[in-house]
């Protein structure tokens, strides 16, 4: 499961348990976040999402208002909460509608506010500016977007989650309903259940706990969410014909090893299936909020070729919200080879670092001890992480892995690797064992090196492989995923990962994609690699399995 190995942290002090929230226009954008963040206060939460013109949005926001105030006045008071926009101020060309729908909302707050001096409900307003939300880019071109970016003092967009920060002092308080005015609606919190019928909203439903309507586009997830925290690594695979997200052949950062069509798979179909967590769902993809959220921003993938996989898949998926393509590029002029310890692609019109640096132990990997047996060839440093390690810590997001080279087979017959801590080189110590103090060696380096309040720390687990026969050296790929986890979801590896992680004294989410990987025999690389000679059940094909693992980082980034 995605867990957050330290408590969770909220701005507000107002707790709404036992009441119950109204949103309507909350399938994006403000509303989806005020929804989204209502629940996690354990208001019971209703949703609701008509389109409507900007007009009509206004009127139908007065008349709420109106119903509201009078449901107030015999429920004993409470706090009415309006979001506007800075355009109402700004009389920028081209806003007019807009700028006019919301100087009507803003107009009747200032009546509500006097007609109710003294009834015990305050009336309050906010007015952002520019916000990265799906309505704002639609029919936005990229100058457009550049130049209110640098018309602001802090040289980017805000984020829906910043407007509930400045509810915070206006929803203080013995708070019985709030009424947030979003671009596309209003959210109502009230402590009196007969107000949900009596509203003069369409189409609205009564929930015990807070549910999520069903509806399409990015924001509002298409399915359910029961109560309490939702587990995006439980589920199951769904086949979605609107994938892949995107083209390999057309992503210059896809390595020829793993673009599989390219290399003469004929069977489509493993691309096309959507990860579905059991009680929830995943935003669907939006590269262009996803590039605006991290502009200026320096993302870094530190690990084994799997890390280099989903380093390339990111790249891939957010390419696809760029026009000008070669504003995408490699810092260095570098190609993608295998062995190489440092990639770097730079979103040029975002500001926007990712890197890869390859570390498939972590910790360091040299030479034996001068008084090693001579068939002791090489020697991993246990207690000293990898001599590049500084060059991870100035990030925003910092995502690790390591597994797959932690084999007996690979350590101490292929490369004649044993394990060496100070001075002492260990003949005897498990494979498993050298993991877990290399990993305990990780865990220090991060809580003494990464500043927290910067830079978000992510680790994820062993990625399932799909090998089979005696010697575990036959890979059959199948065109469809399993129905069944077929006992690969449990790995020693993944359980050490997690033991380490969850006593550690920073906060470090952990993403746990080996019971999702379990089932998706289909989508490994196969024969059709660059190497067709040497089959490959390890690695995936792109686009596939490592484009779900960016969905969900990006998910739990957003």
């Amino acid at each position: 499961m995605a867990e957050e190995i330290t408590g969770e942290h909220t701005s507000f002090s107002a707790q709404l348990d036992g009441r119950v929230a109204i949103v309507a226009g909350a399938s994006r954008g403000i509303g989806r976040a005020i929804a989204i963040f209502l629940h996690s206060l354990c208001a019971s939460v209703v949703l609701n999402y008509a389109s409507a013109s900007e007009l009509n949005a206004s009127s139908s926001a007065t008349a709420t208002a109106r119903e509201a105030v009078n449901r107030l006045k015999r429920g004993g008071g409470g706090r009415i909460i309006v979001i506007s926009t800075s355009v109402v101020g700004g009389l920028l060309p081209g806003f007019a509608a807009y700028a006019a729908s919301k100087a009507a909302v803003e107009t009747m707050r200032k009546i509500v506010a006097k007609k109710l001096k003294g009834a015990g409900i305050t009336a309050n307003c906010v007015a952002p500016g520019s916000i990265a939300t799906d309505t704002f880019f639609e029919g936005t071109t990229e100058e457009s977007i550049k130049n209110m970016v640098d018309a602001c003092i802090l040289r980017r967009l805000g984020e829906p989650d910043w407007i509930i920060s400045f509810g915070d002092r206006m929803i203080k308080g013995d708070c019985n309903i709030c009424v947030f005015k979003s671009f596309n609606g209003l959210v109502a919190i009230s402590s009196l259940i007969s107000f949900l019928s009596a509203m003069a909203l369409g189409y609205l439903y009564l929930f015990p706990r807070f549910q999520l309507v069903k509806r399409s586009g990015y924001g509002i997830p298409d399915s359910n969410v029961s109560s309490g925290t939702c587990n995006v690594f439980e589920g199951s695979w769904i086949y979605d014909k609107n994938y892949p997200l995107y083209d390999a052949s057309k992503c210059p950062f896809v390595e020829r090893g793993f673009n599989c069509l390219a290399n003469g798979r004929k069977d489509g179909g493993y691309a096309k299936w959507r990860w579905k967590p059991k009680n929830c769902d995943i935003p669907r993809f939006n590269a262009r909020i996803i590039l605006e959220k991290f502009r200026g921003k320096r993302v870094v993938f530190v690990g084994d070729s799997l890390s280099r996989t989903q380093w390339e898949s990111l790249i891939c998926l957010l390419m696809t919200g760029v026009e000008d393509k070669s504003t995408v590029y490699e810092v260095k002029g570098h190609k993608i080879t295998k062995n190489i310890r440092f990639l770097g692609v730079l979103f040029s019109s975002f500001n926007l670092r990712i890197d890869f640096y390859r570390s498939v132990f972590l910790v360091q990997h040299g030479s034996a001890p001068r008084l090693a047996p001579k068939w002791v060839k090489t020697a991993l440093r246990l207690d000293k992480l990898d001599d590049i390690s500084h060059e991870w810590i100035d990030s925003d997001v910092l995502i690790f892995n390591s597994g797959h080279w932690w084999t007996k087979s690979r350590l101490f017959h292929e490369m004649r690797c044993y394990f060496q801590v100070g001075n002492s080189l260990n003949l005897a110590m498990p494979v498993i064992s050298g993991f877990k103090r290399a990993l305990e060696t990780w865990a220090s380096w991060a809580e003494t090196m990464i500043n927290t309040n910067r830079t978000r720390v992510f680790f994820r687990t062993f990625e399932s492989t799909h090998w089979s026969g005696k010697k575990w050296n036959t890979c059959k790929v199948t065109q469809r995923p399993w129905s069944k986890t077929n006992g690969r979801e449990r790995s020693s590896v993944s359980e050490i990962i997690i033991k380490v992680v969850k006593k550690m004294r920073i906060p470090v989410t952990l993403m746990h994609v080996s019971p999702m990987c379990a089932f998706r025999s289909d989508g490994h690389v196969g024969r059709w690699s660059d190497n067709p000679n040497v089959p490959d059940c390890s690695h995936w094909c792109l686009p596939g399995v490592p484009d779900t693992w960016n969905e969900i980082l990006l998910s739990l980034l957003l």
